[in-house]
């Protein structure tokens, strides 16, 4: 004849009545937590003991809970690192986009650029459009998104790039500041071709495309079309190798010419 097995209840013991033992668990657990880097499971342990208690849940069913806790709040801030790593100069998300102002851009053209799939394969992106069309928020959202899809991202203005290339040149850490740029997964360089650049700056610029050329994607946001290029980058070879790079296999988004901010100081003067 087959035992009996214990029933569900029977296997889940009651809460500790002793309070001293109890507090003596807790500092255990708490210990522990701290020695292995656990600061979700620590500070919510308690109230998933009491919810599975209510509940009646198994034993895996509780570690299932608390390690779903951990792994949770690890992850979330391991995205608000990334978006921290990625320099950005202001908070700007893809779903506050004003598709309604700017018609040039969709939704799903953007659904297609917050997934990481083209920064993976190592695809250009170039926003192309008058100034207040929306370059820079499109360029930080979609930065955005991608370092929260678990990317490096770094953000920067093309003249702050020069200048911190060229600098590093005259303290002879030019190969490093390359490599540098060379490991993030994505890089977005906002404001180019808004200066002109000589042939030295243009030179070190084109070190970063040349680094990262089909291996590393880039994002570039500027005001003036292809054909106008030759403005900034006054060496037209340079000018040609850099369009090249900036624009095989590339996303190319044109964000018009009727500038958003513009339109929306019409509309408070006019209330």
């Amino acid at each position: 004849m087959s035992t009996p097995t214990a029933s569900t209840d029977e296997r889940i013991p009651p809460p500790r009545s002793d309070a001293a033992a109890e507090g003596a668990v807790d500092t255990v657990i708490d210990e522990a937590c701290r020695t292995l880097h656990l600061p979700t499971i620590r500070s919510r342990f308690e109230d998933i003991a009491a919810s599975a208690l209510r509940e009646r849940v198994s034993y895996k069913d509780f570690l299932a809970d608390l390690l779903e806790a951990e792994v949770a709040e690890r992850e979330e801030r391991r995205k608000q690192r990334l978006v921290r790593e990625a320099n950005f100069p202001r908070p700007k998300r893809l779903e506050d986009f004003d598709f309604a102002e700017n018609p040039n851009v969709t939704p799903e053209l953007l659904g297609t650029l917050a997934d990481p799939a083209w920064v993976k394969s190592g695809e250009p992106l170039c926003l192309i459009g008058d100034s207040g069309t929306g370059k820079s928020h499109l360029l930080i959202g979609i930065g955005t998104a991608i370092a929260e899809a678990g990317l490096r991202v770094r953000y920067t203005t093309t003249v702050n790039l020069v200048n911190e290339l060229a600098e590093a040149a005259d303290e002879k850490r030019l190969a490093r500041t390359i490599a540098r740029y060379g490991r993030v997964d994505l890089l977005c360089l906002d404001e180019f071709g808004y200066l002109d650049l000589d042939k030295a700056g243009a030179k070190l610029l084109f070190q970063i495309f040349t680094e990262r050329e089909e291996r590393g994607a880039i994002a570039v946001a500027s005001n003036a079309p292809f054909s106008e290029w030759k403005q900034t980058f006054t060496d037209p070879r340079l000018c040609t190798a850099i369009v090249d790079r900036v624009t095989f296999n590339a996303h190319i988004v044109e964000t018009g010419t009727d500038s958003y901010r513009f339109a929306q100081t019409q509309k408070k003067r006019r209330r």
